[in-house]
């Protein structure tokens, strides 16, 4: 479960480790932390665990529902003769004042609207474009 895992943090749950990677978030001033090394695998479950990232802030505030903290996490493997991925399983951990029945309510609305999540469980046509 734990291959090419990665962590991406917001608000009380960010990671204050030295060897993250920190970027600017539009939902909370202090930003986002996100460890991962440096692998396509890696890069692939970045993108999924902070599109859910971010969903749960959005998704949240239409709902009314305060967070104070996210942490996503995301793992997968790869068919080693092919190289395709075998699944990504992410996992939310949240710190908020809402109660368990608000919180997963709003799980269940993050993991149906999650552009990432949806854009890779529908297949996603990938081509190199030739230079001019």
């Amino acid at each position: 479960m734990d291959q090419f895992a990665v962590v991406v943090g917001a608000g009380s749950l960010r990671s204050s480790a030295a060897d993250v990677v920190r970027f600017p978030h539009r939902w909370t001033p202090e930003g986002v932390t996100v460890a991962a090394d440096f692998t396509g695998a890696h890069l692939l479950h970045v993108a999924a665990a902070g599109c859910v990232l971010n969903d749960v802030y959005r998704e949240a505030g239409e709902l009314g529902i305060r967070v104070d903290g996210v942490r996503v996490t995301a793992s997968g493997g790869f068919d080693t003769r092919t190289w395709a991925s075998t699944g990504i399983t992410y996992r939310v951990e949240l710190r908020s004042p809402a109660s368990a029945d608000e919180l997963d309510r709003l799980l269940a609305r993050v993991d149906e609207v999650a552009e990432i999540p949806r854009a890779l469980r529908a297949g996603a046509p990938v081509r190199r474009a030739d230079l001019p």
